[in-house]
């Protein structure tokens, strides 16, 4: 996470910067090491904002440079609720039930 912080209609989601992680393999990686009640906490604090989260991430312009940090930051912290998701509304752990060590590789990022 950039020291910008998030924007500052989201300065009630700032406990929750350890969420803003610029890669889905950290996203992945953080979700694993987390407990469901970190996850629960993080998704309870998060999810009824996801309107005015999309609402304002609409309103960004895009283009080299034009993304501020904050605004970076809060796209960061909506993925990993993304991230979050299922484990907290469907599947109550932090592992892909039934999975084994299966992985799939992200080959790449989406860029802004």
């Amino acid at each position: 996470m950039s020291d910008a912080g998030l924007p500052g209609a989201f300065a009630d989601l700032e406990p929750f910067s350890d969420w803003i992680l610029p890669t889905e393999g950290e996203r992945y990686a953080k979700r694993l090491a987390s407990s469901m009640a970190e996850m629960q906490s993080f998704y309870d604090a998060a999810f009824p904002r996801l309107d005015a989260i999309l609402e304002h991430t609409e309103k960004v312009p895009l283009g080299d440079g034009a993304v501020s940090d904050a605004d970076r930051n809060l796209a960061h912290l909506a993925f990993s609720l993304v991230t979050v998701s299922f484990p907290v509304e469907a599947w109550k752990q932090p592992h892909v039930p039934d999975s084994g060590a299966a992985a799939i590789p992200l080959v790449g990022e989406p860029g802004f």
